[in-house]
């Protein structure tokens, strides 16, 4: 197997998995508008197809900017892995309260244990970190483009919930907001 291959396989795993437990969450108590949220998933959407190659301008993905060595390969895959175990770390200490949207749950509480004492958007960080990695091992110039395009859409996700939920859960969120970074441990902005 390939680190290429390992790392499709990877993001299949993670894609299925995440599915799986977005059975267990609590009912919404109030979702933000959709439509602020679309620009969003179609930047998200777009990073994913130049990512994986699945469309991209024939220049883009016909330029290969460099090859990593297998070795160099292996380690995008445990960066890779890192960024999912990442997600699952925080999925889990958010329990019930996730969402795919963004919204406000029923007895919505600050988390602030396990990784959002470091970060307060640690799904998107572990998002962020297997995109570029496996950017790297791809070395094209679709998949670099791709990784930047995932990063702006959780940039951009994260600023707006961030807005949201100081509005609905006031001076708890907001000083939370002030003391942990948002997207990278000790980097604030």
């Amino acid at each position: 197997m390939s680190p290429q291959l390992g790392i499709y396989i990877l993001w299949v795993l993670w894609m299925a998995s995440w599915a799986a437990a977005a059975l267990w969450r609590r009912p919404t108590a109030k979702r933000a508008p959709i439509l602020e949220n679309l620009t969003q998933r179609l930047i998200v959407a777009l990073g994913v197809v130049l990512l994986f190659g699945l469309y991209s301008p024939r220049f883009l993905a016909m330029t290969t900017l460099w090859g990593l060595p297998d070795l160099w390969g292996w380690l995008m895959v445990v960066l890779v892995l890192a960024g999912f175990g990442l997600c699952w770390w925080a999925r889990l200490h958010l329990g019930d309260l996730w969402s795919s949207d963004v919204a406000r749950k029923a007895d919505h509480r600050v988390i602030e244990s396990g990784p959002y004492a470091f970060v307060r958007h640690p799904i998107y960080t572990g998002l962020i970190l297997a995109a570029f990695a496996s950017a790297a091992e791809f070395g094209t110039a679709a998949a670099l483009l791709g990784a930047c395009l995932m990063a702006l859409g959780w940039y951009l996700k994260a600023r707006f919930e961030e807005r949201f939920l100081i509005q609905e859960l006031g001076p708890g969120y907001d000083d939370y907001r002030q003391r942990v970074a948002m997207l990278v441990p000790f980097v604030k902005f």
